[in-house]
């Protein structure tokens, strides 16, 4: 069965970091990963952003899925999101104020819960009553989570430049914390 909803429906992960600077990484999404949602378990497959990030809606970052708390919009370049074969990458330019520098704390300190995303949906399929698989979403907002994520695979990592390391040498430093 498919449908499309006009709700805004939110989904959370935990996460992996990276230490440093003003960006944060990682992934708000992954796909083909099962993860209990109430009284359902639901995948996202390979694709269901695709559609909407073609179509470059003005897609936010925010703290909580709280629109008083926002780190920054793909409309302005400071969030940038891909889907690539592991699911929604994001890299977050995260601002000079009060709100990032407690985001990059809690991030370098390893202490935030994880990333979550607010999508509408516009294709699901069920396999019974109890198993979903998103198909096609339309992506309204990503959120770094500081409590209880649902997708336990998501990421999210602060990162600079480390001074006096080569581009290889950083490179090895961000894959030993994966």
């Amino acid at each position: 069965m498919t449908r499309v909803t006009s709700f805004v429906e939110r989904r959370s992960c935990s996460v992996e970091f990276r230490a440093a600077g003003r960006k944060l990484e990682g992934y708000a999404a992954v796909f083909g990963v099962s993860a209990p949602i109430g009284n359902f378990s639901e995948s996202i497959r390979s694709g269901a952003f695709a559609n909407s990030l073609y179509s470059k809606p003005d897609i936010l970052a925010l703290v909580d899925h709280d629109p008083t708390r926002l780190l920054g919009r793909t409309a302005s370049g400071s969030l940038k999101l891909r889907e690539d074969t592991y699911g929604l990458h994001f890299e977050l330019a995260v601002p000079d104020t009060q709100l990032g520098h407690d985001v990059l704390a809690l991030a370098e300190r390893r202490d935030l819960g994880g990333m979550s995303f607010g999508f509408r949906v516009q294709k699901d399929e069920w396999s019974g009553t109890d198993k979903r698989e998103l198909l096609e979403v339309d992506l309204v907002e990503i959120s770094v989570v500081q409590a209880f994520p649902a997708y336990g695979d998501t990421s999210v990592s602060a990162r600079s430049r480390r001074a006096g390391m080569t581009p290889a040498q950083r490179l090895r430093f961000l894959e030993t914390l994966r």
